[in-house]
């Protein structure tokens, strides 16, 4: 009997239906075609190239950019009895030995490799030698200069299409606007594949921006009642990764550092350690990036603003990866953009740098939007709603609105007094009537804006401005330190002639405990029940030194703990339960569930 796509997703892989338009993209793969797919992180990509490598004949070459991500695929992939392995740097001789023994006999139904390996001539001879069944080019927007991760080392996979004109080619990112896609298609030179753009919602993650003031306050007040879960800080800097990371540690969490400065040792040991649950929360620069194949990362923050919404986005997307709820926390402040714009402006690439400082541009104008964040993120791709999505910080704690006219006038008027030459923080102070030595050095407490505002906080006044930035009627100039000046719509503000409508900064500590409120809500299934389970996996994983998420996911956990299967065939009716798993596994998760008492 012919094995059908349906029945290879349902036996190896234990899900029951697939999921839009993984279906369509696998058809065609598996008849040869090439393909171009968008699809959101969690979505499903790996699948649409795994089944096909299962239904053609020879092996599937899977381009991958990292060796942990390899490592992860390949266990999770052996875990449910694919003949699956890996090439890469970290091999002895005698596993490169036995990787190219599987190949030449025909042992494998993937293999993965870096871009680098995949072009070298000697492999690239052996390869023309065996019969292929696809090649899968993982993170495409790699190759693409207009993407926020470019490697230049993935320019050499557009020579695939005409090495092996008749091997279909199956492309896929997570993120890609529309320029960046016209860019992957070109570079792989796939103008005949079909394009796939799954959208870029991600439903199960809340989004929060809150403008950051005591900021390893607002972090620790966040992951207060989140010990048990596990999550991802960045930060830009390696002083700020390494700052952070201390100070966690010092408030009793289980957290570790992660950046490109320290020893590739100390480095392989976090990423294991966090991989297998035994850290926590991993404070990083985006170093830590696209080798996170870790589904149960509850929540990502930003402790600094991103230099793009494409950054954002994917390393947002990190979390919730299994479909449970999770939270991606941002904390906001002018401060950062700053920065971003420096450490953007040290290249010598002109074109480049006027590409990013735009992406910037559109990061800040996200950060500061006062209407739905999932509306703002997905319309920046392309993906237009037209409904709130109330899972945003906007949508549940909607900020109030207040005639803000005439804090305009003095916000704009203050701008003009100190002569369109200081940035936002001195010209609060001399609204305020700081005592400041600049201030009076500089003259400013002579101004007639001079003490205007002192009835204003400071936090409030810096969050007019921001507004004001935001609106267009101030621009800032980061190439002179953030310099605020008037814009041309300003003048109709400080005659009264427009009405300026603002929302009031929220409170932040009540942002932060109605995302707790949210995180915490009651699940509906047995959760000591669930613990007892996750307990059962770790001791699995330990003992097979893979991480837990390879044995089971928490999504099939917490299905487990709502059906409670006590039998092979009910079991296999839990999503992620496939028949390898399910003899490999499935006893001692089922005497689990007969043994708890609730």
């Amino acid at each position: 009997m012919v094995t059908t796509i349906h029945n290879t997703l349902k036996t190896v892989f234990g899900f029951h239906e697939f999921r839009t338009p993984q279906q369509d993209v696998i058809e065609r793969v598996v008849a040869g075609e090439d393909v171009f797919l968008v699809m959101p992180t969690g979505g499903g990509k790996s699948l649409c190239f795994q089944i096909p490598a299962l239904h053609r004949e020879g092996v599937a070459i899977v381009v991958s950019p990292l060796i942990a991500l390899m490592k992860d695929q390949v266990d999770a992939l052996i875990a449910n009895g694919v003949r699956a392995s890996c090439l890469n740097s970290s091999l002895s001789t005698g596993e490169l030995g036995r990787v190219f023994k599987q190949m030449d006999f025909c042992e494998l139904d993937l293999l993965y490799v870096a871009p680098e390996r995949l072009m070298m001539p000697d492999f690239l001879e052996r390869l023309g030698s065996l019969k292929l069944s696809l090649f899968a080019i993982d993170e495409a927007h790699c190759i693409s200069q207009w993407g926020h991760d470019f490697r230049p080392e993935y320019t050499q996979l557009g020579r695939l299409r005409q090495l092996f004109p008749v091997v279909p080619i199956v492309a896929m990112t997570a993120t890609a606007d529309p320029e960046t896609r016209i860019d992957i298609i070109s570079q792989l030179g796939l103008t005949d594949a079909k394009v796939f753009v799954a959208g870029f919602d991600r439903p199960n993650i809340t989004y929060t921006v809150i403008p950051k003031q005591k900021s390893v306050s607002q972090l620790v007040s966040f992951l207060v009642g989140r010990r048990d879960e596990a999550g991802i800080v960045y930060a830009l800097s390696r002083k700020r990764v390494e700052e952070v990371a201390e100070r966690l540690q010092q408030a009793g969490f289980s957290a570790a550092a992660y950046h490109a400065g320290l020893p590739d040792y100390e480095r392989k040991r976090v990423q294991d350690a966090f991989r297998k649950d035994d850290v926590r929360i991993v404070v990083a620069t985006v170093a830590f990036g696209m080798g996170i194949d870790k589904p149960n990362v509850r929540f990502v923050v930003h402790y600094d603003m991103p230099k793009s919404v494409e950054s954002y986005y994917q390393e947002t997307g990190r979390a919730g990866r299994d479909g449970l709820p999770s939270e991606a926390l941002m904390l906001f402040g002018m401060g950062d953009v700053m920065v971003a714009r420096k450490l953007i402006e040290t290249s010598d690439n002109t074109e480049r740098v006027k590409i990013e400082i735009q992406k910037l541009n559109a990061m800040v104008g996200y950060a500061e939007a006062l209407t739905c964040r999932r509306r703002a993120l997905l319309s920046y791709f392309g993906d237009l709603r037209e409904h709130e999505c109330d899972n945003c910080d906007i949508c549940t704690d909607p900020p109030k609105r207040f005639d803000a006219s005439e804090e305009a006038k003095k916000a704009l008027s203050c701008v003009y007094r100190v002569g369109e030459r200081f940035g936002m923080m001195h010209v609060i102070e001399v609204l305020r009537g700081s005592k400041n030595q600049r201030v009076l050095d500089f003259g400013h407490n002579k101004l007639s804006t001079y003490g205007i505002g002192a009835n204003t906080t400071a936090n409030e006044w810096e969050n007019i401005f921001r507004q004001l930035i935001h609106l267009g009627y101030l621009a800032q100039d980061f190439t002179r330190f953030g310099v605020l000046k008037l814009t041309p719509a300003a003048r109709p503000v400080l005659k009264g002639e427009t009405e300026v409508i603002l929302g009031r900064p929220r409170d932040t500590l009540e942002t932060v405990a109605k995302g707790k409120k949210r995180a915490s809500r009651k699940k509906d299934y047995n959760q000591g029940l669930f613990e007892a389970l996750r307990a059962t996996r770790k001791k699995i994983a330990d003992d097979a030194n893979v991480p837990p998420f390879v044995v089971f996911s928490d999504a099939t956990l917490a299905e487990m703990a709502r059906s409670r299967p006590t039998h092979s065939r009910e079991m296999l009716q839990v999503s992620g339960v496939g028949e390898h798993k399910l003899r490999q596994y499935g006893k001692a998760f089922m005497d689990v569930i007969s043994a708890y008492e609730q």
